[in-house]
């Protein structure tokens, strides 16, 4: 390993590489461009332009890169192996839905150059603290207003910059705090006078009345003054005590503060915008669940048609999409087969136009990634389309590829009575498709035909596709042939067609699994919700989209997961509320993508119904009072010179019927800076362990449709009451640091509770 000097001179060789700037090759399928990148000044931007182009340079942050990969770790870059060099190639992975971006270098050392280079300024960005975060923010704002480059900022440029900043502010008031800031009487603001500029900009009233409220001095906060706060709002308890004197050592930057146990305006604002300060129960945020019930105790985060980037008709197949799903933490993904050509099982959207990707590929990509984000185990849900001699040559694949990973026997030798649990099967990776028999059949030598009814995903969602003409037509029922190799794979999730909730109890084997499309689940939740729920006491269960759902739209997960449908499959390609809400429900558990149900769902001796929770012996209705105080850099949403966003906040419940509810604000005009409602907003949540609680942000357009700004969903069990900040997330589920929202919580029993009449 080399000496710390020896890696900060390559380090600084690197960057210094980056700045000089490079030509690149830019791969695209079958299409190479030449481009010129370089790293800007700030250590923070990388621009490019084409080789034809003249000065016109477009940019991206490093901030929007996740990860860097090296050599041949691409689809692209796989496909076209041949081409060049391993040495000379690498991939930027970009957070959230965005494509990768794969670049050859001119050479070995350059390609090593760009590649250490933007791992050291990914991991610094990685690394900054909070505060570190913000004086970038304020560094890069006044690099974005120094439009001269002198270093100073002129009363013009400030004006413009508030405009940047999603601000309208009257110009007199501007010009007073301008002349405030400038110290040195020049008319213009160096470095250290912006900061004060920003600082007065960025005053944070409300929090500064909140901290005059709880000081003995109106100075600072002491010990025993923190603690009131912690005790009275938010609702600390015992824990106060130590808690306050763990605050100030963490967050009050003077080290007299720390010394004599006071806390400062500024550690107090650092406190409530920190992990601890947020809407959040960071104790949540951990693995804190039991995770030795069996499978079927749990919700599953699972994907619909994993393979797919875009649409289910056109759209492009890719290993990228397991990998996104898998970073996601989604540990139920789906792979359907189909014959290849050359004895190569393929993964495709089968009779449509989508493209096709190598069985193997996938299997291989899985294998790398599969327990990256989480250890427990891996559910590959395989639409089996293949004929006897490419089954064959799947399972090898399987086998090969996977080794000790793949789940090939029971965990005991024995037929199961109930299913393992998570904790039991960390690390497995494990098959659900059709199979010969159960479990506890004999030996089969040949192949043997397995039923296939209007519950097989595959023919149900082509059926109901428009191109459903391509699909060979058939009797309700009919059958395919099944390989010993692949069948003897399928060990927990045996795939068996739904014939009624009251065969299944009578008849179904634990490891059995039947899908539902949305429709039919629609169904059964409205007929016989009490049934659907005892079933998935018992039994496992997989919702999938409608087949007319070509665009790769998604269903709402909600109402499936309150009758406890375990493998709620989404399209996980498509932004938007269905995919905020399971991105919601399971960012606790150490977003280990197992959420265990709760106990009215888990429990076979009660009959919980969503459609009257009020029946429920333990029903416990819960009063939710969330006052929207304000809002912190809201980012722009339109690129056009002097927009500037009217910012509403909209908050949504999700849960059984009886809860689905939502509230909004008072727009605010011309301000996405620092915009204040101060709005108290109230619920009644009747099934508080079934709820998602869903903040959004909107620009109101009275012309239009609203424009979406940012959002921020949690299950209810996981807020903490009190002053809490609410950091905004972008659509893709991305972090947009630093807006958020400052609001208070209030949770109380409901003093009168409704009983069943």
């Amino acid at each position: 390993m080399g000496s710390p000097q020896k890696c900060c001179v390559q380090t600084e060789a690197s960057l210094e590489i980056m700045k000089a700037g490079s030509i690149l090759r830019k791969a695209k399928s079958q299409i190479w461009r030449h481009r010129h990148y370089k790293l800007q000044e700030d250590c923070k931007t990388i621009a490019y332009k084409s080789s034809w182009a003249l000065n016109s340079y477009s940019t991206f942050s490093v901030g929007d890169v996740e990860a860097v990969r090296e050599g041949h770790q691409s689809e692209v870059f796989l496909s076209m192996a041949g081409e060049f060099p391993p040495e000379r190639c690498f991939t930027l992975v970009f957070h959230g839905r965005r494509g990768n971006l794969d670049l050859v270098a001119e050479s070995a050392e350059e390609a090593q150059a760009w590649i250490q280079g933007m791992r050291i300024l990914i991991d610094n960005l990685e690394n900054m603290d909070k505060r570190e975060k913000l004086d970038q923010w304020v560094s890069d704002l006044f690099i974005k207003a120094d439009k001269n480059r002198d270093g100073r900022i002129s009363f013009k440029e400030a004006r413009r910059l508030l405009k940047l900043m999603n601000m309208d502010m009257n110009e007199d008031h501007a010009w007073l705090l301008f002349r405030r800031a400038d110290k040195s009487k020049t008319g213009m603001l160096e470095g250290d006078e912006f900061i004060l500029f920003y600082k007065m900009l960025t005053e944070r009233t409300e929090i500064l009345e909140l901290f005059q409220d709880y000081s003995s001095d109106g100075e600072t906060l002491s010990h025993c003054d923190l603690e009131e706060f912690l005790r009275e709002e938010q609702l600390e308890g015992e824990r106060s005590h130590e808690h306050a004197l763990e605050l100030i050592e963490q967050y009050e930057p003077s080290d007299t503060g720390k010394t004599c146990h006071i806390m400062s305006i500024d550690g107090f604002l650092m406190y409530l915008t920190s992990v601890e300060g947020s809407i959040y129960n960071t104790d949540y945020k951990h693995l804190y669940q039991d995770m030795t019930q069996p499978l079927n105790h749990y919700f599953i985060s699972s994907s619909h048609n994993t393979y797919l980037l875009e649409d289910q008709l056109k759209g492009r197949s890719s290993v990228e999409a397991y990998i996104q799903a898998l970073k996601r933490g989604c540990r139920c993904l789906e792979i359907d087969c189909w014959d290849g050509s050359n004895g190569e099982p393929v993964v495709y959207h089968g009779h449509t136009l989508t493209s096709k990707i190598f069985f193997k590929d996938v299997v291989t990509t899985v294998a790398k990634y599969a327990f990256k984000v989480s250890e427990y185990p891996v559910i590959l849900s395989i639409e089996n389309q293949c004929s006897i001699e490419q089954q064959k040559v799947m399972a090898q694949i399987l086998k090969d590829t996977f080794g000790d990973m793949l789940l090939k026997t029971t965990i005991d030798g024995k037929v199961p009575h109930e299913l393992p649990s998570p904790e039991e099967l960390k690390g497995k990776i494990l098959l659900k498709g059709k199979k010969i028999g159960g479990l506890e059949c004999l030996e089969v030598d040949s192949p043997v035909s397995v039923e296939v009814s209007d519950e097989d995903e595959a023919a149900e969602t082509l059926k109901s596709s428009p191109t459903a003409e391509s699909w060979p037509s058939e009797s309700k029922k009919s059958k395919q042939n099944i390989s010993k190799e692949f069948s003897d794979l399928i060990i927990y999730f045996k795939k068996v067609p739904f014939r009624g909730f009251e065969h299944a109890s009578s008849h179904s084997k634990p490891y059995e699994i039947s899908s539902f499309s949305e429709s039919k689940a629609r169904k059964y939740i409205k007929e016989a919700g009490c049934d659907f729920v005892q079933y998935n006491t018992r039994l496992l269960s997989r919702v999938y989209p409608s087949g007319l759902r070509t665009d790769s739209s998604n269903f709402c997960p909600q109402e499936m997961w309150n009758v406890g449908c375990q493998t709620v499959a989404l399209n996980f390609q498509t932004a938007g509320i269905e995919m905020d809400l399971n991105d919601g429900l399971f960012s606790q558990n150490n977003r280990c993508g197992y959420v265990l149900k709760p106990d009215i769902l888990r429990n076979r001796e009660r009959c919980f119904n969503p459609e009257r929770p009020q029946d429920c012996k333990d029903f416990c209705p819960l009063n939710l009072t969330i006052q929207v105080i304000s809002g912190q850099q809201l980012p722009k949403i339109s690129k056009k010179e002097g927009s500037i966003v009217d910012p509403f906040v909209r908050v949504e419940i999700y849960g059984v019927p009886l809860d689905q509810t939502k509230q909004e604000t008072k727009y605010i005009e011309n301000n996405g800076f620092n915009p204040c409602w101060s709005e108290i907003l109230e619920f009644v949540v009747h099934t508080p362990e079934l709820a998602l609680v869903r903040f959004v942000v909107e620009d109101y357009d009275k012309a239009s449709k609203n424009d979406f700004i940012g959002q921020y969903t949690l299950p209810f069990s996981c807020i903490q009451t009190g002053y809490r900040h609410i950091h905004l997330l972008s659509k893709d589920g991305t972090s947009i640091c630093p807006s958020s929202l400052f609001v208070h919580i209030k949770i109380t029993e409901v003093t009168e509770v409704p009983r069943a009449s």
